[in-house]
């Protein structure tokens, strides 16, 4: 029995759009039940469904949030917001330099590099975490800001990203120009290379922004004062206390809601200079 190209066609068109349908359910849900979740009171969550709206409550468990443990939330805002922000302005910058040298500077053991670029980018981040504890405690650095702040700033992903975005947007013939007439190698980057990447930069800023916004396990190991933490850390450090401690529970939803709403604003203020660049990448 054959089937006709239009029922296949059809076929193939439904398929997909349930398939779409689904993943779109799978990426929301979680969301939905965060957003209504957090609007609930301690007894709620036992008398309402996981989707179902008890009492509005959500200015009264932002406001505990913030009043929690003499603030400490806020705390915690501002570390993430350091870590991530500064963290993900300076990872950016020097994945740009690293991708732009590898892709358009002529020294010996280039090829080498990004062998071993390639390779870091194959090694999960938490097989590091112990070798980063050990370096950082001969450096007496553990339970300090710089303990988790410096290895954010290596990013292997991130600097083969800017490679091959440099290979394909910034033209070789431009640079020889630019040395033709006396310019160095810093100011050609500077001034012709760095511009020319923008938007490659802007695709590995939210890559180092949202990695760094999530990360948990480095944290978890190099600190100890609250006051250090992010937000990751901090709130499940407060999950831990939901089973004796139910009134915790509140918190810990109404803080995670809060935490997603940076990457969100993110996404929406650099999805488009963020989609060129990625395509851009991909092409090349």
């Amino acid at each position: 029995m054959t089937v006709s190209p239009a029922a296949s066609r059809w076929t193939s068109r439904t398929v997909v759009h349930v398939v779409l349908v689904l993943a779109s359910l799978y990426a929301v849900l979680p969301l939905v039940w965060l957003v209504t979740s957090a609007t609930k009171s301690v007894g709620d969550f036992s008398t309402t469904g996981a989707f179902e709206l008890g009492q509005f409550n959500l200015g009264t468990n932002i406001q505990a949030l913030f009043t929690q443990e003499n603030g400490i939330f806020l705390n915690w805002i501002g570390n993430s917001l350091l870590y991530a922000g500064l963290g993900a302005v300076l990872g950016s910058f020097i994945c740009a330099a690293c991708g732009y040298a590898i892709a358009k500077l002529d020294f010996p053991g280039r090829r080498a590099l990004f062998a071993v670029t390639l390779a870091g980018v194959l090694v999960p981040t938490t097989a590091l975490a112990l070798p980063l504890y050990l370096l950082a405690s001969q450096l007496h650095v553990v339970g300090t800001f710089w303990a988790v702040f410096i290895p954010l700033l290596t990013n292997p992903f991130g600097v083969y990203l800017a490679r091959v975005y440099a290979e394909a947007a910034v033209p070789g013939e431009v640079l020889e120009a630019a040395r033709t007439d006396g310019a160095g190698e810093l100011r050609t980057f500077f001034t012709i290379g760095l511009p020319m990447m923008r938007p490659g930069l802007v695709t590995i800023f939210l890559f180092q922004f949202v990695g760094i916004w999530n990360n948990f396990f480095l944290p978890l190991v190099m600190l100890t004062d609250p006051k250090l933490f992010p937000m990751s850390l901090g709130l499940y450090q407060w999950s831990t206390r939901v089973t004796q401690f139910p009134q915790y529970n509140p918190l810990v939803i109404t803080g995670s809601l809060l935490a997603v709403l940076p990457l969100v604003v993110a996404f929406v203020l650099l999805h488009r200079q963020w989609r060129s660049g990625l395509a851009a990448g991909s092409v090349k």
